[in-house]
């Protein structure tokens, strides 16, 4: 009964996480470029209580054997990087990615190079393109204060109409980044991720050509959290939950019975 206990208790435990995880995936439903994260559970310790195969008599063998589970435990979170939809916005500098891939982003302080599926681009007061947060698109592109029309192109290459020059100019490509392994790439918050041992160094090329992602241009990338799939695992949590609950109270009743015998 004290291992019921414990057991049920590792579970609302883990339930809980289940739903915390849940909840930032239903916060996260309206943002660009959000990938969902997915909870993995291990089990625990056994404590064994015969051995399979141990010995019933002289010339038998016992063909199972007899284990407890004591619980269970949070593996992983895994950020599923599955394709959202693509929003049209008809802003000449919101940018999705079709495909595998990730935009450079230099931070702010300058020492660290982060990855990014939101393509919502703006340009600072220099014409540089940089994020919401005016961290800078790498490679550096900047838009001529007198362009009044920016092409983005499915290689993505950069072209600009200015009222000096009729035809296009070309001033800059986009170049992506992609990894082995990206459910390895750790999450720092507004819509970056960093590299990190588990997901390998980044793979640089252009945006179309050997297997990158295609640059959409006014377009955006959604989140990829599905409202009804989530609000399905939130019920499965708490009803797990509840019966992990119900087994710490049964636990406790039963030592309670224990506790009150009388001869």
């Amino acid at each position: 009964m004290i291992r019921a206990l414990y057991s049920a208790a590792s579970g609302m435990f883990a339930q809980e996480l289940n739903i915390d995880t849940i909840s930032n995936n239903l916060a996260n439903v309206t943002t660009t470029g959000f990938k969902r994260n997915r909870v993995e559970f291990q089990d625990v310790l056994y404590q064994t209580l015969r051995v399979a195969g141990s010995a019933v008599t002289q010339t038998q063998v016992s063909p199972t054997g007899l284990q407890v589970g004591l619980g269970v435990r949070p593996a992983a979170t895994t950020k599923m990087f599955h394709q959202g939809d693509f929003q049209r916005t008809d802003n000449p500098l919101d940018i999705a990615l079709e495909g595998d891939g990730f935009f450079q982003i230099q931070t702010c302080e300058g020492q660290t190079t982060a990855y990014t599926r939101d393509g919502s681009f703006k340009v600072d007061a220099n014409g540089r393109l940089v994020t919401s947060d005016g961290n800078f698109l790498q490679p550096n592109i900047t838009i001529p204060q007198d362009a009044i029309f920016v092409s983005i192109g499915q290689d993505g290459t950069v072209s600009v109409v200015t009222n000096n020059v009729s035809q296009p100019q070309q001033i800059g490509q986009i170049l992506l980044a992609r990894f082995v392994n990206p459910a390895g790439l750790v999450a720092t918050g507004q819509n970056l991720f960093v590299e990190s041992a588990a997901s390998g160094p980044p793979q640089i090329g252009p945006p179309g050509c050997n297997g990158f992602a295609r640059t959409i241009q006014g377009f955006l990338e959604a989140s990829n959290v599905r409202i009804v799939e989530e609000l399905v695992r939130m019920i499965v949590a708490q009803r797990a939950f509840e019966v992990n609950a119900r087994c710490v109270k049964a636990s406790d009743d039963m030592l309670g019975e224990a506790v009150n015998l009388r001869r």
